[in-house]
């Protein structure tokens, strides 16, 4: 009995080894490819979305902006062509801001070496957050103006941008149209300008979970650009 199974030893090993390449390449085979959502208008909580767009239920892209940043450049499309991640915050802001700016932070240390990946911040009170201010701001949180941009504008542009585009600011319901409350949320957007992504801004899970998605966004991008 010995013998025999002595005999076939050798061929029992390259079976084996056979046995589990095949299983691998199945595997990687059947194994689904990295996706994310798109997100539309119509997947969203209505009290973040303008009356006008809360229907829409595909298509839906970041609109053309015209802003300023922090050192009084003026930021457009042009300079978010990669993936992004977007907030709307106040440097004033005294309860879930200075969060979402330690978060941002960490996203901009994770991401410091990736230029494919930017931030951008929008004021919700822009007449207060002049660019002065937002310099101010940048400097005393450790902000690279490579990777980062805090901007500012007309309030009405904002605004739109909020709850048109990226679909994530409240109205005070006050009487005045453009009157914003900012959420703790922050959007992964896709270089064709489309939401892959909503996350609590002041979660560490919900951050980690936004940089795992970030990579699974570049590996999408890639494999559907190639």
């Amino acid at each position: 009995m010995l013998q025999f199974f002595a005999k076939y030893k050798k061929f029992a090993i390259v079976m084996a080894i056979l046995s589990a390449v095949i299983l691998y390449i199945f595997y990687t085979l059947l194994k689904p490819e990295p996706s994310l959502p798109v997100y539309q208008p119509t997947m969203v909580d209505n009290t973040l979305v303008d009356s006008t767009v809360q229907f829409v239920k595909k298509y839906h892209k970041i609109a053309d902006f015209k802003l300023v940043n922090q050192n009084g450049d003026t930021i457009t499309q042009d300079d978010y062509e990669g993936i992004y991640v977007a907030d709307f915050f106040f440097t004033t802001c005294q309860t879930i801001c200075p969060i979402m700016t330690d978060h941002m932070l960490q996203i901009q240390e994770k991401l410091k070496d990736d230029d494919g990946v930017k931030l951008l911040s929008h004021t919700v009170i822009p007449a207060t957050d002049t660019v002065a201010q937002l310099k101010r701001y940048a400097v005393e949180k450790g902000v690279d103006d490579a990777k980062w941009n805090l901007v500012t504008g007309p309030k009405k542009e904002i605004y739109e941008l909020a709850r048109k585009s990226y679909l994530a600011v409240k109205t005070s319901g006050n009487g005045d149209q453009y009157d914003m409350i900012h959420t703790e949320n922050f959007m992964l957007i896709d270089s064709e300008k489309r939401i892959r992504g909503f996350y609590d801004g002041t979660d560490s899970e919900a951050i980690e979970k936004l940089l795992e998605d970030i990579e699974t966004l570049k590996k999408i991008e890639s494999r559907d650009y190639n």
